[in-house]
């Protein structure tokens, strides 16, 4: 699995929600270095988790839609007429 990069801004929006979550649930201030250390520390952490979830999601739901293509290619089937 290749490195993980934030867009810019996506990445300073997550910085700030750090500070307001440090804020607000733990009576602390963190600066932007902390809070981007914890960020990158969490994605490190959580990123395979993830990743490996989204590919199961993405497994799961391809498989709904070839049960549902392999219908479709049956109800297309011409009735053969055997013996006449």
């Amino acid at each position: 699995m290749k490195p993980f990069k934030l867009p810019k801004e996506q990445r300073e929006e997550l910085v700030r929600g750090v500070q307001t979550y440090f804020e607000n649930e733990l009576d602390q201030t963190i600066g932007n270095l902390g809070a981007e250390q914890f960020l990158d520390f969490m994605i490190r952490e959580l990123s395979p988790y993830l990743y490996n979830q989204a590919l199961a999601d993405a497994r799961h739901v391809l498989a709904q839609k070839m049960a549902s293509l392999e219908e479709e290619l049956y109800s297309l089937e011409v009735p053969v007429r055997r013996g006449r």
